[in-house]
């Protein structure tokens, strides 16, 4: 069987009534006639929106067949195990040009009972904000089911929310059961679970573009919500270069921040897991002993596990990168957040 290689893949491009056009303006993305581009998925095994490899010999072989062919070679030896011919992780560039709905994620265990699916647990790296721009996370006071309820039902829920401040470069874990909504004028590194459930609970009376209101998911929603307040939403961070900084740990994804001026090799074989790298400022290029792929920013690609020792390089400038994996040991202690 030939040697797996870094696998870039086909973006997949998603109008959203609050998309913008950041996505190719800023990141350079060839989105076509598509207007309100909110969503690009960049790396993705959801059922009816799986990847399409755009290099090398396996071009055009979907993540999934990959998975069904290379096995552990692919994803790592305890990744497949648990996980089978379906990939963990979902990976997104999203562009807010408005407020998008509040919502919610269920956790695991209320997704399989509901929906026979995982639940959706995410992060957020902040790529761009415009000046003012806020996002909420989670609730900035004690409440219950009843308090919520008599808050939404009178129109009243924004006085709940904990809204922050978004800046270039912030980070904001997001754990199921966590009400939120990115604000207009962000775009995001979004990196979460396998999961295309959402529970929207408000959307500011909007209507799309046949004058229809979107569905909200009241009901559902109650039992999905975690009703403790949020102090501070935001991950704090510090970076040295060419050194990996720890950004989030938790139980379905470790991401880290790598801001690079020089050459840094990188060996993966006690990670027992695939790395996926997303270039969010400037270009690098992934060497190997057989090859090199040069990815830009707004770009990723995804390192096969089998593939244990590789070279980040970003020539004569500086990049940075999230570096993602799954975590293989349960032992990692869960992401330090609010």
């Amino acid at each position: 069987m030939a040697q797996l290689y870094p696998l870039r893949f086909y973006p997949i491009f998603k109008e959203r009534i609050w998309g913008g056009d950041r996505l190719r303006t800023v990141l350079e993305k060839d989105t076509g006639e598509l207007a309100h581009v909110g969503e690009s998925w960049e790396l993705s095994a959801v059922e009816d929106h799986i990847s399409l490899v755009a290099n090398g010999f396996l071009e055009g072989n979907d993540l999934q067949e990959l998975i069904e062919v290379y096995m552990g070679d692919l994803v790592g030896e305890a990744v497949y195990g648990k996980f089978g011919p379906e990939f963990p992780l979902l990976i997104k560039f999203i562009d807010a040009e408005d407020d998008l709905s509040i919502q919610v994620h269920p956790d695991d265990q209320l997704s399989v009972e509901r929906h026979n699916a995982y639940g959706k647990t995410e992060m957020w790296y902040v790529l761009d904000a415009d000046p003012g721009a806020k996002l909420i996370s989670g609730f900035n006071q004690e409440l219950d089911k009843e308090k919520y309820l008599n808050h939404l039902e009178s129109g009243r829920l924004l006085e709940l929310l904990h809204a922050e401040d978004v800046h270039k470069g912030d980070v904001f874990f997001i754990p199921a059961g966590r009400v939120h909504a990115i604000g207009k004028g962000i775009l995001v590194a979004e990196i979460q679970q396998t999961s295309d459930i959402t529970y929207r609970i408000y959307d500011y009376d909007r209507t799309d573009k046949k004058g229809k209101h979107r569905k909200l998911h009241t009901e559902l929603a109650l039992d999905a919500i975690h009703y403790a307040p949020v102090q501070a939403a935001g991950t704090d961070y510090q970076v040295v270069r060419n050194t990996p900084a720890p950004l989030v740990r938790c139980d379905y994804f470790i991401t880290n921040l790598l801001e690079l001026d020089q050459p840094l090799q990188r060996e993966i074989s006690h990670l027992d897991s695939f790395v996926i790298y997303i270039c969010v400022e400037g270009a690098c290029t992934v060497k190997w002993p057989e090859g090199a792929e040069f990815i830009l920013k707004g770009e990723t690609i995804l390192i096969p596990a089998s593939l244990e020792e590789y070279e980040l390089n970003p020539g004569d400038g500086s990049c940075r990168l999230l570096e993602v994996y799954y975590p293989s040991y349960p032992e990692l202690p869960h992401a330090g957040v609010n």
